[in-house]
């Protein structure tokens, strides 16, 4: 297992309260905590992974999910067992949607 932590600065987008779960845990996919805790205006990701040494691919997917959407004071577990870059992403956008309700 390797763990990974990233932290981007400077959100602008803030979530309810209430955390969410999304996904599930099994091969080739991943589960996402998503929560709203005060982090000075940061978004923290943390990941577990089976996939050991996919550090770079990691930081571009995480990159990529924070310009999409600039979330601010949002903490964020992932549990991930082999999921691709698209389902990550798809995870992702999927715990924010459900945060905000559909059309926001």
């Amino acid at each position: 297992m390797e763990n990974l932590n990233y932290r981007f600065e400077q959100g602008r987008r803030s979530l309810p309260a209430e955390p969410r779960v999304v996904g599930v845990v099994s091969s080739g996919n991943l589960e996402v905590l998503i929560e709203s805790t005060p982090l000075d205006g940061a978004c923290e990701i943390s990941i577990q992974t089976a996939a050991v040494g996919f550090g770079p691919i990691w930081q571009a997917v995480m990159s990529d999910f924070h310009e999409r959407w600039q979330l601010a004071d949002t903490r964020i577990a992932i549990n991930d067992m082999g999921a691709t870059p698209a389902v990550v992403s798809l995870r992702l956008d999927q715990a924010v949607e459900s945060m905000l309700g559909e059309g926001q």
